[in-house]
């Protein structure tokens, strides 16, 4: 028996106007030479970029006011970050977002007053969860002990998003029994902490860090940090989906650009009908994501996610991971021998594609997730 889930679905006029400002922003700041400019930079994103974001209050959408933030949401978040996908852009913005939702969900007062004012201001978190390279994962490596009245760190995450730039981790580590995440500052880090790895996606950039023989106090231990986990990882599904759902719609441009452009014996390339149906199939895909991705925007709140929402959030995952790795492979394919060199732009969303899929999940791990959830 099937269960009946939440369907509704709304686009507020407030995320409209960021969506407009969003486009016309993203347009502007990221065309193909900026990307490709930043592709072998240390950061892989430009300072100047990220400070006017930070100007236009987008690293406050979802800070409570008292904090200095609009309060307006994650769903408020989904438009802008999906801009971004559509033209590469990229900035640390979701990894401090998602940052920022675990201070606001599992913070205590104190830490709230500390960090959250800070990042309205630029500053930038990151979260540090895997030991491993299973999103599926039950547990954690990284312990934290106690030792001369004050807690240690032992262990090493992997393929931290933002690593490098980022002022602060949140590490999820196990606490006398219990997951719990912790905050550390950066400049707590020994030298040679953290070790750069190159990605598929070269506009991405993570790292491993280890933050053995940290030593915190007892308050960077965040209070509800175990409850907001789940929510964290749901949280960062819906924005890795939304910025997959519009590279797949940028992908989908440039196949459409290019078979309306390019000749073969006379004909366009794109009155071939073997060309015509899989790029109908390529609209209808990242259609269905944008759907799933603005009906998760509408029912995910400031409390806890509740079961409609992770579905919906796990939905959207699933949806846009495929739906960008299918109009990046079309890509590739449609540009013939061009599409395998990285001049052609099909090359950086088939990459941008492949690291998606891992990204908080890939989509069998949410659909296994999803089974017990919709059947009875």
């Amino acid at each position: 028996m099937t269960r009946s889930a939440n369907l509704s679905i709304a686009f507020s006029e407030e995320q409209a106007m960021i969506l407009d400002s969003a486009q016309a922003f993203c347009r502007d700041k990221s065309d193909g030479n900026a990307v490709r400019s930043l592709l072998k930079s240390e950061t892989g994103f430009n300072q100047d970029v990220w400070d006017e974001m930070v100007a236009l209050g987008w690293t406050g959408l979802t800070i409570p006011e008292q904090f200095g933030g609009f309060a307006m949401g994650i769903g408020a978040t989904v438009p802008l970050v999906e801009s971004m996908g559509r033209h590469m852009l990229c900035t640390p913005y979701i990894s401090a977002t998602i940052a920022a939702q675990a201070i606001v969900r599992g913070g205590s007062e104190s830490q709230q007053s500390k960090w959250l004012p800070a990042m309205v201001e630029g500053t930038i978190g990151t979260l540090a969860l895997l030991d491993n390279e299973d999103w599926g994962a039950t547990s954690t490596s990284c312990e934290l002990t106690t030792k001369d009245d004050q807690l240690e760190l032992k262990g090493k995450k992997l393929l931290v998003h933002d690593a490098l730039v980022s002022d602060f981790f949140l590490v999820l580590a196990k606490y006398e029994g219990t997951e719990v995440l912790v905050i550390v500052e950066s400049s707590q880090l020994a030298d040679n902490a953290i070790d750069s790895k190159t990605l598929v996606d070269e506009t991405k950039r993570a790292a491993n860090v280890d933050f053995t023989g940290v030593t915190i106090q007892s308050d960077a231990v965040l209070p509800s940090g175990e409850a907001a986990l789940a929510d964290l990882r749901l949280i960062g599904a819906l924005l890795i989906a939304s910025e997959a759902t519009g590279s797949a719609a940028a992908a989908l441009d440039t196949v459409v650009d290019y078979l309306t452009t390019r000749k073969q014996f006379g004909r366009l390339i794109g009155s071939y009908q073997s060309l015509k149906h899989p790029t109908v199939e390529m609209l209808i895909q990242m259609d269905s994501a944008r759907t799933f991705i603005y009906h998760a925007a509408t029912l995910i709140g400031d409390g806890k996610l509740d079961k409609d929402t992770e579905i919906a959030c796990r939905m959207a995952k699933a949806q846009a991971a495929d739906a960008l790795s299918f109009a990046g492979d079309r890509a590739v394919q449609f540009h013939g021998g061009m599409g395998f060199t990285y001049d052609c732009d099909a090359m950086l969303y088939i990459r941008r594609a492949q690291w998606t899929q891992q990204q908080y999940g890939d989509p069998q791990h949410h659909r296994k997730l999803l089974a017990p959830l919709l059947l009875d």
